[in-house]
């Protein structure tokens, strides 16, 4: 499936691994504002058209509300297969699932957090979660293209795959007696974080080694939003 991306950060990161699949890029009157000026660059330099979206489609502003902006096409990165994921545990790292997560820009909140910590992987699911739209390219701002990531039918069956792999299952939950603060470091997690409503699944709870807490400090508020939290999480396990 071809990617409507308009963020060039996003774009910039798909000419950098794999400048084929970046189809073509569409500027407003040949304009390339801010990023896109570096945009057009690699562009030019991988021999990627660059057409003046204004003059192709006059009426795309119009059907756009008069919003239309430059955004690039680009072919949706493929998974890998779980094998290939867990293919190297015994050097240490973090690993991470998604347990149904719904909203698109929390999805790609998590993956640009991911690739700043350098997560080794991400395990999706392809049932009741989003898909890696456009809106999560953009959102992670390069960070799909920095992190590998497998999409798994079952995300039980991946967790046990990744307990046979010599991976750790850490879950998440703000009704869990331990802080992510206690968790020890000397082992190679697979953090889980769940839904934005309902957490983490019974049977996903139930395949969990330990599961943590981000443990409130004020009274006002005692939950955060499931991409800050699970910054939080990353960072904390990412500490050496």
């Amino acid at each position: 499936m071809t990617l409507a991306l308009r963020n060039p950060h996003a774009v910039l990161a798909a000419f950098e691994s794999r400048p084929a699949d970046v189809f073509s890029v569409r500027l407003p009157g040949g304009r390339a504002p801010g990023g896109w000026e570096r945009v057009a660059a690699q562009a030019q330099q991988f021999g990627t058209p660059v057409v003046d979206s204004e003059r192709a489609d006059p009426r795309r502003r119009e059907r756009e509300g008069g919003r239309a902006g430059p955004e690039a096409s680009v072919k949706e990165r493929a998974p890998i297969a779980l094998d290939a994921l867990y293919s190297n545990t015994s050097g240490g790292g973090l690993w991470l699932a998604l347990d149904s997560l719904q909203d698109p820009h929390n999805v790609g909140s998590i993956f640009r957090s991911a690739a700043f910590f350098g997560v080794r992987g991400i395990v999706m699911t392809s049932d009741r979660a989003a898909p890696l739209s456009a809106v999560v390219y953009d959102v992670a701002s390069g960070g799909v293209e920095a992190v590998p990531f497998a999409v798994e039918t079952n995300l039980r069956r991946a967790l046990e795959a990744a307990k046979a792999a010599g991976l750790w299952i850490l879950g998440s939950s703000e009704h869990a007696e331990r802080s992510v603060e206690d968790i020890p470091r000397d082992r190679p997690w697979l953090l889980v974080v769940g839904n934005e409503e309902d957490g983490l699944r019974r049977l996903t709870l139930e395949t969990c080694d330990e599961v943590c807490q981000i443990a409130p400090k004020g009274e006002a508020v005692t939950s955060l939003n499931v991409s800050v939290a699970t910054g939080i999480l990353i960072a904390t396990l990412s500490r050496g």
